[in-house]
Formats: C-alpha cells, structure tokens, sequence
C-alpha cells in the first residue's frame, strides 16, 4: 500500500476510531493491518452482539459491517447501534452477487458499501471520504501542530482550543509553537529564550513567565490547564487530562 499523503485524526487529535465486523477471521485480519496502517485504533468483532457491544464500549467514528453474521444480520446491527449514536457512518460489506443486500443496506440508511473480494486500497478511500463527509476528522497537513484539543496551523497562524478559535500576538504565538513542537517535555526558562527570543536578556527571565501566564489566561482560562509549571525546571504543554 502506498503511503497516505495525510493522516486523518479526530478533531481533539487523538485516532480515528474504527469498529470492524465480520465473521471471517483473514477478512479481520487483512482489515485490521490497512487500517492501523493508516493509524487508526481498529476494534474487531465477528458477531451481531459482539459488535453491538464493542460500538457501546468504544464510540467508533465508522463501521465496516459485514451483512451476513452469525447471529444476525448487519442491518440489525447497524439498527440497534443507531439506537444509541444515530449519526455513526456505516460502510456495508456484502457478496459480489447480492444486489438486494446492498439496495436494503443503503435505503435502510448505510452510507456506503464495498462488495467482496474488495480492494484494501479502494475500501480505505471509501472510508476517508465517509469521515470527511461525516465531520467526524481533522485532516493534518503538515503546517498543523496538534496536542490534545489543541491546533496550531503554522502557515495560516491560527489558533485553536476546542474548536474555540483562539487571538494570540506574535511572541504569544512563538510561544505556544514551541510548547507544541515539544509536547511534554519540560523546557527551561533559558531554553525558552534563547528560543523564542533570539537572545539573553540579561537573567531577565520573568519575561518567560509573563507571556507564560499571557498564554495561560487565553489558553487554559475556564478550560482543564494543559501549560504547567514543574518549579525549578521550567514549563510542560500536555493534553488536558495527561
């Protein structure tokens, strides 16, 4: 498989979450590796309870669901777990001759399908565009840095928390680029500087901490912290909650 010229995430930046169903265990398999190829979190179940279950424990962005399972079928499936995340995109598998299993897949509310033996290359596509369409990613070019709920878009100079669009100067900005090129990792005071300023200033580094509590007040206000002070050693960004 060639390489994704994107890596499609959640919009908080954590993995897509995929859940897999089908009774066949080279299908589970051979689906697993393209899609964590793709670095995404895969969960596989290869029965209508089994996937039932596994879509309430794990919140998938998307299903592939094979029609026919063992007990019953995907449309049961897909219909009891619409019960409870009616908005979860679902792409069909079905046999290459069962053209009634995909008109009753798609009218009952799938929003794609693949016949099998289908092509890897082909289902991946299928899928990139279902979370596009979905809402449910975050394309990552190369000119975003993401931790957490966290994005900066380096080119644009775009700031956001959320989805909250965040306003930051132009030292604020320098900043929080590198806090997020350096995800948990503790720079100090002088690293900073010598960093974001260019220069010494002369021991001065209470600069440092005026535009650190500058970030904080737009960054973390009213929101779990994600800048922290490790005393004596200088300052951390992480995702909320790490």
């Amino acid at each position: 498989m060639s390489t994704p010229h994107e890596q499609l995430t959640r919009p908080d930046g954590t993995p897509i979450r995929v859940l897999t169903v089908d009774d066949e265990p080279s299908i589970t398999e051979l689906l697993g590796m393209a899609l964590r190829y793709e670095g995404w979190d895969v969960t596989a179940a290869t029965s209508g309870l089994g996937a039932v279950q596994a879509a309430r424990d794990t919140r998938p962005d998307v299903i592939v669901l094979d029609m026919m399972l063992p007990d019953f079928d995907g449309l049961e499936v897909m219909r009891r777990v619409r019960a409870e995340q009616p908005d979860v995109p679902v792409i069909f598998l079905t046999a290459r001759d069962a053209v009634d299993d995909r008109i009753q897949g798609l009218t009952a509310g799938g929003d794609d399908y693949v016949t099998k033996p289908f092509s890897l290359e082909e289902l991946v596509a299928r899928l990139r565009g279902l979370l596009r369409r979905s809402g449910a990613t975050l394309a990552k070019p190369g000119s975003e840095l993401v931790v957490g709920d966290l994005v900066l878009d380096e080119d644009s100079h775009e700031v956001t928390r959320a989805g909250e669009e965040i306003h930051l100067t132009a030292t604020e900005f320098e900043l929080l680029r590198y806090l997020m090129r350096n995800p948990r990792r503790v720079l100090s005071k002088a690293q900073i500087l010598d960093r974001v300023w260019n220069y010494d200033f002369g021991g001065q580094a209470n600069v440092v901490e005026l535009y650190i509590s500058y970030l904080r007040k737009k960054i973390d206000a009213g929101r779990e912290p994600m800048i922290h002070t490790l005393r004596g050693a200088g300052y951390v960004l992480k995702p909320a909650g790490a």
